[in-house]
């Protein structure tokens, strides 16, 4: 007779879980040159977003991260973030964006309390990222912050795009270890 290995277990099923995983959920990370589309794009974003969000929104959407530096090399994927009153809203919110092909990431997956992550994906691929966040939250001012530094220093951008390039190649299939390998990067630049 043998004996459950509890461990095997979860491994199994969580390897069945990832079989069962829509493919951009588990797209390898890539980064690429700057494409002058992406500021078009991200305001083409943000207008749609606020149009679409307008009965939970505190402020304007805005574009950040990386696709939002002119110049700067970047995954291809555009990240907005909306700031709301309450993020009870998220249900709603999936509701009215999910046309538009958006995907809400479950709270207990993305493992960012204080956001709702989704994803709006074409042809099978991200395309863009939305970062719901309650009203005064600190990463809404992070972003901004860690955003219009980039903008406001090409040498800065010209470092992180590097930096960001030499860890696509090492987390090339581990976007969650990539995201983790940027972070004293990203806080020793708020801190300055």
């Amino acid at each position: 007779m043998e004996i459950a290995d509890p461990d095997r277990e979860s491994c199994h099923d969580l390897r069945m879980v990832e079989a069962e995983w829509p493919a951009w959920a588990i797209e390898s990370v890539k980064i690429v040159e700057s494409d002058p589309g992406w500021q078009v794009r991200g305001e083409r974003q943000r207008h749609e977003l606020d149009r679409d969000l307008a009965a939970w929104l505190i402020s304007p959407v805005e574009h950040i991260g990386s696709t939002a530096v002119p110049g700067l090399a970047a995954k291809p994927v555009l990240d907005c973030q909306a700031q709301v009153a309450d993020l009870e809203c998220a249900t709603q919110v999936a509701a009215v964006l999910v046309s538009r092909g958006w995907h809400a990431v479950p709270v207990e997956l993305d493992g960012r309390p204080w956001e709702r992550f989704f994803v709006q994906v074409a042809q099978d691929r991200r395309c863009a990222h939305l970062h719901l966040l309650g009203v005064g939250s600190s990463q809404w001012f992070a972003h901004l912050e860690f955003r219009d530094a980039l903008r406001a220093s090409p040498s800065l951008a010209a470092e992180y795009g590097g930096l960001k390039t030499t860890l696509a190649i090492a987390h090339r299939n581990d976007r969650e270890a990539y995201t983790r390998a940027k972070a004293e990067f990203i806080t020793k630049t708020l801190a300055q």
